[in-house]
């Protein structure tokens, strides 16, 4: 698989962009990177603004510029060529001529993009699928129709043939699919059986994250239940709770469950829901060394695209979760 190099250019505002879109100025100054790309290396973090003799990182593209400012942009390497398979062991729980089904570890990225360019569940699964792969629009690789963050384990399917991946996108546009989680979370919901609808969309504050917004955010729908609680009353420390999707929006079960104040224990974006609880020094130390969410994809339910048979799979607790929920339990 060939690259190209990192990179990183510099582009200073003409006086003909005066009250531009930082994105559009941007295009114009550096002809070379598309306006797209500069909205990507945006998101990503990878611009910044000479403010004096320091940078600053800057993520807004709406933002007005002025001529004479100085911008940074950082370009990672690019994959060239279709990614390549790579033998990286799977958990299968499911295989046949259409599909694959897996057990995703907490830490492997789904798709190759920028920063993860190798070592992904697509690379795996175009070395273990091989000539199984009959073409997804033309081109030998999987049909990823959901994901899971890299830090978030458990179930996924993905399609090997066109018939089967458009038969399982049109069931996840649809919200057929049965989808429950397991989180670890800060403090026990109240009520403790609910559901949250608030609608999500980027943050207005932080381009990277996502947010319950009060107008134009897409609807989002989770269903919870607490499970098991850990701590004794009137405050209890943490809680097992089971969430389960009628909508997939990016960091869902995230973003609702720091919403109402229970955030999933570990979370780097979203996590900070201790509220200033003291914690026993055991808990203290395993989370030093924790190094993902709390969450895990535990059970996936849908129909086969080709067979028509209902299928149903299922995924116990890796096994830090558990130590966790052990620890929490002490």
């Amino acid at each position: 698989m060939s690259q190209i190099p990192d990179q990183t250019v510099e582009a200073v505002i003409g006086e003909d962009a005066l009250g531009n879109r930082l994105d559009k100025a941007l295009a114009v100054a550096l002809p070379g990177l598309s306006r797209a790309r500069i909205q990507q290396l945006l998101s990503a973090g990878l611009v910044s603004r000479g403010d004096g003799p320091s940078w600053r990182t800057i993520d807004n593209a709406s933002a007005k510029v002025k001529p004479g400012e100085r911008y940074r942009l950082k370009i990672p390497s690019a994959v060239v060529a279709e990614p390549i398979g790579e033998d990286i062991p799977l958990r299968v729980l499911f295989e046949d001529a259409h599909l694959i089904v897996v057990d995703k570890p907490a830490g492997m990225v789904v798709h190759p993009a920028a920063g993860h360019a190798a070592g992904t569940l697509v690379n795996a699964l175009i070395a273990h699928c091989g000539d199984s792969l009959s073409g997804i629009g033309g081109v030998r690789r999987p049909g990823i129709v959901h994901r899971l963050d890299k830090d978030t384990s458990g179930v996924m399917v993905a399609a090997k043939t066109d018939r089967a991946h458009a038969g399982l996108a049109n069931q996840f546009a649809e919200h057929s699919i049965e989808r429950a989680y397991r989180a670890l979370c800060w403090g026990v919901p109240r009520p403790r059986a609910g559901t949250l609808e608030a609608p999500l969309g980027r943050s207005r504050t932080n381009r990277k994250k996502r947010a319950v917004l009060p107008h134009g955010g897409k609807y989002a729908i989770t269903h919870y239940a607490v499970q098991e609680v850990y701590g004794e009353p009137p405050t209890p420390l943490a809680s097992m709770v089971e969430c389960r999707l009628e909508t997939g929006r990016t960091h869902q079960i995230r973003v609702h469950m720091a919403y109402i104040g229970h955030a999933v224990i570990g979370d780097p974006m979203y996590g900070g829901g201790r509220r200033g609880r003291k914690l026993a020094p055991a808990v203290q130390e395993f989370l030093k060394g924790f190094g993902r969410q709390a969450l895990h994809a535990g059970l996936l339910g849908f129909v086969h695209p080709v067979t028509g048979e209902a299928l149903k799979f299922r995924s116990d607790l890796p096994p830090e979760l558990q130590a966790l929920a052990r620890i929490l339990a002490e």
